[in-house]
């Protein structure tokens, strides 16, 4: 069978679908009715039309899914065969490949793991072999993570990363050996430029993404010191490269971030301890980003529609599991952008 005499299932791309004769008027229908336009999905069009269930927020439910798929078929809802790959930003496809036993006897703590690129660096670690403990403050969400591996070992805390105690627990649930640390929990603000930051928008967002990080990192590290080994990995965001892609107090904490990592890079190298950060451009997460000034969006809209297209969670698991892992030897005190070069133009 053909690409082109495959039917139409929920895992063809988004792009294809609003391609087709029959299915682009449909999705446009559901758009229509929902009160967007196909502009909407322009930055996700090379993902699969089903990834929506997970990203439409409960939107577009997979029963609505299923509707679409059989108005499209004629009212048979075929059998949906995929090769488990993701279309790429530039047509390719890319699938996560597992290296087995990457982790094997490792123990990794995962913050915000209860979601987006967090849950995906966690399930691939655990898929790997590894041991993780995964933190997040949501409990269902750590809950539905370990159902969802069975066979892994994956141990879920909620925790409040923030909070002193509760990073007491993570370290008392890793136990006696901690080989990586994967420091993912962040959130986003609110676009505002400098004269217009909160103090409530300002103070929440450095406790997230700056001093949550340095805790539970400072807590960690004399376990990784006793060892003599260790690797860290610090999520931080395009926004650490450049000035135009949020607000401020987002943009000034992931500069900290790279600041905390460098820093710390530098200090422990002689302990056989790697520290390196993440930068990645738009993804595929939980993390809602809202427009809180005019000025803020009138600067920042420009620069938004430049963006390359949005990359798949497990992209970003891709790379952190790289430098986290023993492939990533010699490897410390850099910052790897994975942004579909985002952060060359």
């Amino acid at each position: 069978m053909t690409e082109t005499t495959k039917p139409l299932t929920g895992s063809r791309s988004i792009r294809e679908w609003l391609g087709h004769p029959a299915g682009g008027p449909l999705l446009r229908g559901m758009l229509t009715q929902a009160g967007q336009d196909e502009a909407a999905l322009k930055p996700i069009e090379h993902f699969a039309l089903q990834q929506l269930v997970e990203l439409g927020g409960g939107q577009f439910p997979q029963s609505l899914l299923d509707h679409l798929v059989r108005e499209v078929n004629e009212g048979v809802l075929p059998e949906d065969t995929t090769d488990n790959g993701q279309v790429g930003a530039r047509g390719g496809v890319w699938a996560e490949r597992i290296s087995d036993a990457r982790f094997s006897g490792k123990t990794v703590i995962v913050t915000g793991a209860g979601s987006g690129i967090g849950r995906a660096t966690a399930s691939r670690i655990a898929r790997e072999g590894g041991r993780v403990i995964a933190v997040d403050i949501a409990a269902d969400r750590l809950d539905a993570l370990v159902t969802a591996h069975p066979q892994a070992d994956i141990v879920p805390v909620p925790a409040d990363i923030t909070n002193d105690p509760d990073i007491a627990r993570i370290v008392e649930a890793a136990g006696a050996r901690i080989d990586a640390l994967a420091n993912v929990a962040g959130i986003m603000d609110d676009m505002t430029p400098l004269h217009e930051v909160s103090d409530d928008v300002w103070d929440r967002v450095f406790a997230v993404n700056v001093d949550g990080m340095f805790r539970l990192t400072r807590a960690v590290l004399p376990v990784m010191i006793t060892a003599g080994r260790g690797s860290i990995v610090n999520v931080a965001s395009e926004a650490a490269l450049r000035g135009n892609s949020a607000g401020l107090a987002y943009t000034a904490s992931k500069h900290a971030v790279l600041g905390v990592t460098r820093s710390t890079a530098f200090m422990y190298a002689p302990q056989g301890i790697r520290v390196n950060a993440v930068a990645p451009g738009p993804v595929a997460t939980g993390i809602a980003a809202t427009f809180g000034s005019e000025l803020g969006a009138k600067r920042l809209g420009p620069f938004m529609q430049m963006i390359p297209p949005v990359a798949e969670a497990s992209q970003l698991a891709a790379s952190i599991t790289f430098l986290l892992s023993d492939d990533g030897t010699n490897i410390s005190g850099a910052v790897l952008p994975s942004d579909g070069a985002w952060s060359v133009q």
